[in-house]
């Protein structure tokens, strides 16, 4: 039996580290292998689904949904019985955005919790009106998608925490590969700093080559750009809550002059530097 990989088999067309597909078939399959390169809600709508894993296995009928790490496992996908088709909405996400997720709202680790590769929880309300947006939002086109779906995953994760614990948080986080995550630091730890690509590779133990395409594929974004972004948002903190100006930070952004800066700050803001501790 052949591997499916997943979301690469979908051809979706996509480098965001969000994903969305509205997945229905009108053919069951009985333990198929299925290799998952992103973790993944799977929405159920209609039919029965079986998943096993390295730790776990679940069951499942439409008024559940599961969450999945990324992994392989093999799945059960059954029919219903009223009507042709199976159907799951598909909502693909990185670890990397993941963790981000975990940064930006500073959520605390917990000490014990079960290590768990699928999580199963139950449709309410809130979550069926959720999955529907999704669906909608399948529908868009992939620029609008990335834009939504990256507010939608925020959205979900702070209510999934909120109303089921954060186990399972740090659960899909828990066998994250080291040098994936030491990768992950050396970018966070340093995207104030004015390193080259050349100097990030070097303390990534990569090849300026492999140190892009990672860089790429975890960021979706080229290493400059990236860096620039995160450099002008910290402008943008400094001048409007630190009141400093624009000449007093322009080479801590990584600028070799003002005009340089005001163009650049301009050019992501829609304002100058001034204008914008004005406003």
């Amino acid at each position: 039996m052949e591997i499916i990989n997943l979301p690469n088999d979908l051809k979706l067309q996509s480098f965001s580290s969000f994903k969305v597909f509205d997945y229905q078939t009108s053919k069951a399959c009985f333990k198929q292998m299925v290799s998952l390169h992103q973790n993944i809600f799977s929405f159920l709508m209609e039919g029965r689904k079986e998943v096993f894993s390295d730790k776990t296995s679940v069951s499942i009928e439409n008024s559940n949904f599961l969450l999945m790490k990324m992994g392989h496992c093999l799945m059960t996908e059954t029919l219903p019985n009223t009507i042709d088709n199976y159907r799951s909405i598909l909502f693909f996400f990185s670890n990397e955005s993941l963790l981000e997720f975990i940064q930006k709202h500073k959520i605390n680790h917990t000490e014990n919790y079960s290590q768990k590769s699928i999580y199963s929880f139950q449709y309410d309300d809130f979550l069926k009106t959720f999955v529907n947006g999704l669906i909608d939002i399948s529908k868009l086109s992939l620029d609008i998608q990335t834009k939504l779906l990256e507010i939608k995953f925020e959205e979900l994760m702070i209510y999934l925490i909120e109303t089921r614990g954060v186990d399972f948080i740090f659960s899909l986080i828990s066998n994250i590969d080291s040098q994936f995550q030491h990768f992950i630091d050396i970018i966070e730890t340093n995207k104030l700093n004015k390193l080259t690509v050349k100097e990030l590779a070097f303390l990534s133990n990569m090849s300026i080559s492999t140190f892009k395409r990672e860089f790429e594929k975890h960021f979706q974004s080229t290493p400059s750009k990236w860096f620039q972004d995160k450099r002008l948002e910290h402008a943008s903190f400094l001048l409007k809550s630190k009141s400093k100006r624009p000449s007093d930070i322009f080479e801590e952004i990584g600028y070799e002059n003002l005009s340089n800066f005001i163009q650049a700050f301009k050019t992501k803001f829609g304002v100058t530097p001034k204008q914008y501790q004005l406003d």
